[in-house]
């Protein structure tokens, strides 16, 4: 009966330090979200060359652990028939979420 009130009491401690984290971190997930309770530093600039046939994915913002790191921007190869939507931080509640940017059809009218 020792070791079980041993092991209940070190699954607590564990418990407890998980729950702990996001709050010292100033981060967390939530299902598919990237939740931060900071706001976002201002978006870095970057030079963009015209690369014909790419598409330029903007850098953004991450935050990893407690500090704020830049992701850079990257050339992607154009989809026929869809744009890329870039990603953006939104705020709700009492943090921001990282909403992920991808490829969607290309709304408007197709002439054949």
């Amino acid at each position: 009966m020792t070791s079980l009130r041993k092991i209940l009491a070190a699954l607590v401690v564990a418990g407890s330090t998980i729950a702990a984290l996001p709050a010292m971190s100033g981060c967390y997930a939530s299902g598919s979200a990237y939740v931060v309770e900071d706001v976002p530093p201002a978006p870095r600039e970057e030079i963009v060359v015209s690369r014909p046939g790419f598409v330029w994915i903007h850098g953004h913002w991450t935050r990893p652990g407690s500090r704020w790191e830049w992701r850079g921007g990257y050339y992607e190869r154009e989809r026929p028939d869809q744009v890329y939507v870039e990603g953006r931080w939104e705020r709700r509640g009492r943090g921001h979420v990282w909403i992920d940017g991808g490829w969607r059809a290309r709304a408007g009218v197709s002439v054949r």
